[in-house]
C-alpha cells in the first residue's frame, strides 16, 4: 500500500522545485524560443525543462509507476499507476507575463486520481489533496463554496483556441449563463481554476475539449473539497472524457442542466 500522505508532500516539494525553475526563467524569457505544436497551441523551452526536472524527480518514488505528460519528455505508461503531469499549465500566460500559471501533478491509480498537487508559481499557493484525506491550500483545509443559486455564484471557463466545431452551441450556453450568474471569467489555466472551485474563489468551472493533464489533479482537489464533477454528458468518469463541470454540488447540477441543454 502507498503512504499516500508522504507521497504528497514529496510531490509538493517537486512541484516546488519546478516552480521556482518556472519563476527563474521568467525574469529573462526569450521569446524567440517559443515553439508552436498546433493552432494557438505554444510550447516553450520552460515547458519541457520544468516537466524534465518533474519527470527525474518522480522516477524514483514509484519505480513502475508510468507517465503521461504534456510535452512527452517520457514515453511510459504503468499498468496500475501513472503519473498525470503538466508542468505550465497556462503556458500563453507565461508567455506574456499574465500572472496566471501553474504547475499540475497528479498520480492515478487505474485511471482515478489519488493525489493531486497544483502549485500557482506567482502567488506561492500550493493545493493539494490524496484521496480521502480532504483538500488543502498551503496547510489550510480548503472547501468548495456554498452558493446554492446561479444568481449568487461566479462561474469559470475556457475559450476554445483550436477546435471550433461546438462554438455556437458554446457561446448560445454562454448567453445564457452570463444573464444568469454573478459573471463568467477565464483565467486561462484549467488546473488553477479547478484549484480555484475547490477552495470556493469560483462555485463552478467548465470547458470542454481538455487533456488528462489539464484536470486530473484539479479534479481529487474538487472532489476533497466536497464538490461534484461531471463530463458534458454527465458521466462522473472523468479522464479521457475531454471536458468537465466541477464545483460545488448545487451549482455544479445546474451548470450541468444548461449544459446539456446547449451541447445536445
Amino acid at each position: 500500500m502507498l503512504n499516500l500522505s508522504q507521497l504528497t508532500e514529496q510531490v509538493r516539494s517537486i512541484a516546488i522545485e519546478a516552480a521556482a525553475f518556472i519563476r527563474q526563467e521568467r525574469l529573462n524569457f526569450d521569446k524567440s524560443r517559443i515553439e508552436q505544436k498546433g493552432l494557438h497551441d505554444l510550447v516553450s523551452y520552460v515547458d519541457k525543462g520544468a516537466e524534465l526536472i518533474i519527470v527525474e524527480r518522480l522516477k524514483d518514488l514509484i519505480p513502475d509507476a508510468g507517465f503521461i505528460t504534456e510535452e512527452k519528455t517520457i514515453l511510459k505508461r504503468g499498468e496500475v499507476y501513472n503519473w498525470i503531469i503538466d508542468p505550465l499549465d497556462g503556458t500563453t500566460n507565461f508567455i506574456h507575463d499574465l500572472p496566471a500559471y501553474c504547475v499540475s501533478i497528479a498520480l492515478a491509480r487505474n485511471r482515478e486520481p489519488i493525489i493531486g498537487v497544483v502549485y500557482e508559481v506567482t502567488r506561492n499557493e500550493c493545493y493539494y489533496a490524496f484521496e480521502n484525506g480532504g483538500a488543502f491550500l498551503n496547510d489550510h483545509p480548503i472547501k468548495v463554496s456554498t452558493a446554492k443559486t446561479l444568481t449568487d455564484s461566479l462561474l469559470a471557463t475556457g475559450f476554445p483556441f483550436y477546435k471550433f466545431e461546438y462554438q455556437d452551441q458554446y457561446i448560445n450556453l454562454l448567453k445564457h449563463l452570463m444573464q444568469q450568474c454573478r459573471g463568467i471569467r477565464r483565467i486561462g489555466s484549467a488546473a488553477l481554476d479547478l484549484a480555484y472551485a475547490a477552495m470556493g474563489r469560483f462555485d463552478c468551472f467548465f470547458e470542454y475539449n481538455l487533456n488528462d493533464y489539464d484536470m486530473a489533479a484539479g479534479l481529487l482537489l474538487v472532489k476533497e473539497a466536497g464538490g461534484s464533477a461531471y463530463d458534458f454528458e454527465g458521466s462522473r468518469e472523468m479522464l479521457d472524457k475531454r471536458s468537465v463541470i466541477a464545483g460545488n454540488v448545487e451549482v455544479t447540477k445546474l451548470v450541468l442542466t444548461a449544459v446539456q441543454t446547449y451541447f445536445k
